[in-house]
């Protein structure tokens, strides 16, 4: 089952991708402000996000429809 953190996006330097569905940090999802950045993962969290809150998909869907994630302004 794959489970969501979300941390802040200077920390994404310290991911080991290879534990993470994304693939590096340009892949990954980044708050509209850039400051905070979602981690996904299937499996055991990884030691690098220890003590960080998981997510499951309902709830990370729930945080993403805010406007800290997503702008009402057209492309």
């Amino acid at each position: 089952m794959r489970k969501y953190v979300i941390t802040n996006s200077s920390e994404a330097s310290g991911f080991d991708f290879d534990q993470l569905v994304d693939i590096d940090e340009q892949y990954s999802r980044k708050s509209l402000d850039g400051s905070l950045i979602l981690a996904r993962y299937e499996g055991e969290q990884p030691s690098f996000l220890s003590g960080k809150t998981e997510h499951t998909h309902s709830e990370i869907l729930t945080i993403l429809a805010t406007d800290e994630w997503t702008s009402d302004e057209p492309l």
